[in-house]
């Protein structure tokens, strides 16, 4: 059959995105405490196409997909990485492959266990040769104002917020030490489960430790600073605030002084 994609272009335009979007699939994404976890995943896969070229073979992206164990880790996704760039003839290719990610937790007196999900994303680029692969994760927290701490005569206020990570690494870094650098630089982590001792626990513990959207996302640059496994980051904290109706918001992005080879 007449292979229409396959068709010489005349425009002479290059495309630097062509692929799929938001197909689901299964997946199992290794863990630190369990080994492993089942769970659906949603990916998006792209490749460059040259000016010459009328269009890309939609099919294959799936087929690359298919071809895949369901046990995805950072390792087997660069792979995939490389086979659909092979596999579509590209010399530049992305993937994004963002799930749900469940971590137990110990409430902090109680000591009752419990569930936390948090939003994680593997991305994986490849741009004549080279690779880059990128950990993303949100991590919600609780946030306390030292401003209003300092000028109230009877508490403070404090409030959700999400601490967003995206790491560039090298060598294997778990999603969960990410989560918990978040977590150890927020005014209070959460937990999917409080009893009212830990619910005192919580309170009392973001109180003693206020924190604006600008010292968290300093502070966990301090701590990416320091991971030499981290070879890129950006950061960002917003603050869903309780006595405004706006968010405040803060980001930090830098690209470590390494040799990319």
């Amino acid at each position: 059959m007449d292979d229409v994609q396959g068709r010489a272009d005349s425009r002479q335009i290059p495309i630097n995105k062509v692929g799929i979007k938001d197909i689901y699939h299964p997946v199992r994404i290794r863990d630190r405490s369990a080994g492993e976890q089942h769970t659906i995943a949603n990916f998006n896969m792209y490749v460059a196409l040259p000016h010459d070229f009328k269009g890309t073979h939609m099919s294959r992206f799936v087929e690359v997909l298919h071809q895949q164990e369901r046990e995805i880790s950072v390792e087997s996704f660069r792979q995939m990485l490389r086979e659909m760039t092979r596999r579509l003839d590209a010399t530049s290719g992305h993937v994004e492959m963002s799930f749900p990610f469940f971590v137990t937790k110990t409430a902090p007196v109680s000591g009752v266990a419990s569930l936390m999900n948090y939003e994680a994303t593997l991305i994986g680029e490849i741009h004549e040769g080279r690779e880059e692969t990128w950990i993303r994760v949100v991590v919600p927290v609780t946030s306390l104002c030292p401003c209003s701490k300092r000028i109230s005569e009877r508490g403070a206020h404090n409030q959700r917020s999400h601490i967003t990570i995206k790491a560039r690494v090298q060598g294997h870094l778990w999603i969960e030490e990410l989560i918990d650098v978040a977590e150890q630089e927020a005014s209070s982590e959460l937990y999917g489960i409080l009893k009212r001792p830990d619910e005192k626990f919580v309170t009392e513990r973001a109180y003693d430790n206020p924190k604006f959207v600008e010292d968290i996302v300093r502070d966990v640059a301090v701590r990416l600073n320091a991971e030499p496994r981290v070879l890129a980051y950006v950061v960002e904290a917003e603050n869903f605030e309780s006595i405004h109706n706006h968010s405040a918001y803060a980001l930090i992005e830098k690209e470590k002084e390494v040799n990319r080879g």
